[in-house]
């Protein structure tokens, strides 16, 4: 199954439910794929998911169901793909049917799934999965969006009016901040094009505009699988030309094309165990050790969060908190550093201290001078990471 890491810092306002939207958008468009392959699928690669996704909806759909020629000319496909597909999704254990009908034509239909025995919910799983359909919204604009909107409106309906009234009451006591969050729903091919790439080993050739490049660059990739960090997807790979892995952040693709070119990861690779060793989604050349002092104004906000695996937070006599990590890089634990200001000290090692204090005069010195409609203003160095694009 195609590889997905969650990335967040708790008190992000894009941890928790921000995680849970991620998961439901990019799980949903595994499932399908999954349970084909799973059922030992022998279907053309070249088949995209979406293609057969709007099958299964176009014979749902129709109640006295479809022949292979107008499913053919549904998907614009051959009839003989179609006739594969069918094949495949019997094999899944999809209730498909072939009837005979009038002149002997025949149509097949695909029945509403009956589970064996009555499906029921209590009241507080049907009230936890009304009040989450709001961690679906990422699915607006994509094929599985109105499939997911007739399944809420379908436990509403079964809601009594009162109880209904009193969850979305209940529902308005809660409240998500979208500071920086993410629209995935127009880069839904895309993520079935890398899924793909990573689920069946195969290159993708990216069209990628870096945050400091002035143009887009084309070149193809090794897809490995796909991180969330802060409210972003990131693509984690390498490239043909380069052994060291890179990340690519998912909204500066341009455009992907899917290659027949196949490829087989490191023996050793584990996503989660790769992205733990940073702070987030950057890389360095080595593990560093960072121990920070942290003044009591911050420290009790510092202790209450799991900022790193590897973090070790000792309490002082004077209120102050020491905060040790070991983290691949330390560009992104230094802009977390800098974020508290005055309240936190570099305690080793000197490179990092000194960097943050050259940033931090950099920073007054551009507070200090007079704003760019009133005169010449100088440019900021641009912050590059050695491995994330």
């Amino acid at each position: 199954m195609a590889t997905l890491a969650l990335e967040a810092d708790k008190d992000s306002p894009h941890a928790g439910l921000a995680g849970c939207m991620c998961e439901g958008f990019v799980y949903a468009r595994i499932l399908l794929r999954h349970c084909l392959r799973q059922a030992g699928s022998t279907m053309n690669d070249e088949s995209p998911l979406i293609r057969q996704w709007i099958l299964l909806r176009t014979l749902a759909a129709r109640k006295y169901g479809a022949t292979v020629k107008e499913l053919a000319q549904e998907a614009g496909v051959s009839i003989k793909t179609i006739r594969r597909d069918l094949e495949t999704f019997q094999a899944a254990g999809f209730a498909l049917r072939e009837v005979v009908c009038e002149f002997g034509r025949k149509k097949w239909h695909l029945e509403s799934v009956k589970p064996p025995a009555e499906l029921n919910f209590t009241w507080d799983e049907a009230a936890a999965l009304y009040l989450g359909r709001r961690l679906l919204e990422p699915l607006m604009g994509t094929i599985f969006w109105q499939a997911a909107r007739a399944a809420f409106r379908k436990i509403q309906a079964v809601l009594e009016p009162v109880p209904r009234d009193y969850l979305d009451k209940f529902a308005a006591m809660f409240c998500q901040t979208m500071i920086g969050t993410h629209d995935y729903s127009k880069k839904a091919d895309l993520i079935d094009l890398l899924m793909l790439g990573i689920e069946d080993k195969r290159a993708v050739s990216l069209t990628y505009q870096a945050l400091q490049a002035t143009e887009p660059v084309t070149y193809t990739t090794y897809p490995y699988g796909l991180a969330y960090h802060r409210g972003a997807l990131y693509l984690v790979g390498r490239t043909r030309r380069h052994e060291d892995i890179c990340h690519w952040k998912v909204d500066r693709i341009d455009a992907a094309e899917l290659k027949d070119q196949r490829f087989q990861p490191p023996k050793d690779f584990d996503l989660q165990r790769h992205l733990s060793k940073s702070f987030g989604v950057y890389h360095g050349d080595e593990e560093v050790c960072v121990k920070v002092r942290f003044l009591p104004a911050v420290a009790r906000y510092v202790e209450e969060s799991t900022w790193h695996p590897s973090q070790k937070l000792t309490k002082q006599r004077d209120g102050s908190l020491t905060a040790e990590f070991t983290v691949d890089g330390t560009e992104e634990i230094k802009r977390w550093i800098m974020s508290f200001g005055k309240y936190a000290q570099v305690v080793e090692p000197a490179e990092l201290r000194d960097q943050v204090i050259e940033e931090m005069k950099e920073a007054l010195a551009a507070q200090q001078r007079r704003p760019a409609g009133r005169g010449r203003s100088a440019q900021p160095k641009p912050v590059v990471s050695m491995r994330a694009e």
